[in-house]
């Protein structure tokens, strides 16, 4: 945390406030977070976890994990400024056979998820697995599209899962591909 002191001045104050350019709110990134075998989560989460120490609110959204009968009203604190959440539905969602209990659930918690990026709530959101919601077609890409472009401009975003559209690899600002390399 900075602290600044502030001197009295003797002349009176300008009517325009000059602000260090440093100051200046930095412009939110979105990152892609994509390999085959779907096992990066812990490395995300130590992400969020360390942002969220910094003072920075964080959003985790857990599209397709389901069984903690959390559902957006019920979300998962760590700490004070980490909020995780999970449909309200008894199973992880596979896509092989989702009832419309499963894809309600969905639907709620990206409402709920819409409604929190757009009012600016949070610094760091996380879609988990958002391409396989894609591929599933419980999100419509153009969902995802605006949610990314329409939202406060300070705010970052991560998403993950395996086989990552071609759209959002091309308006990521950064993108991790986790890989197995085997020695012989």
């Amino acid at each position: 945390m900075v602290f600044q002191l502030q001197v009295p001045s003797l002349h009176p104050p300008s009517t325009s406030v000059v602000r260090h350019p440093l100051l200046q709110t930095i412009e939110g990134s979105v990152q892609v977070f994509t390999s085959l075998h779907r096992n990066f989560f812990t490395d995300v989460m130590v992400q969020s976890l360390r942002i969220a120490d910094q003072g920075k609110l964080v959003l985790v959204v857990q599209l397709l994990k389901g069984g903690m009968h959390q559902g957006p009203d019920q979300p998962t604190q760590l700490g004070q400024n980490l909020d995780w959440i999970r449909p309200d539905i008894p199973r992880c969602l596979d896509g092989s056979i989702l009832a419309e209990e499963d894809r309600q659930a969905v639907r709620d918690l990206w409402n709920h998820t819409r409604n929190a990026v757009a009012k600016g709530r949070y610094g760091l959101v996380v879609l988990d697995e958002v391409s396989l919601a894609l591929n599933y077609g419980l999100i419509a890409m153009e969902d995802l599209l605006d949610l990314i472009e329409q939202r406060p401009p300070e705010v970052d975003v991560i998403l993950t899962g395996p086989a990552m559209p071609a759209e959002l690899l091309n308006l990521a600002d950064q993108v991790t591909q986790f890989r197995r390399n085997f020695l012989t």
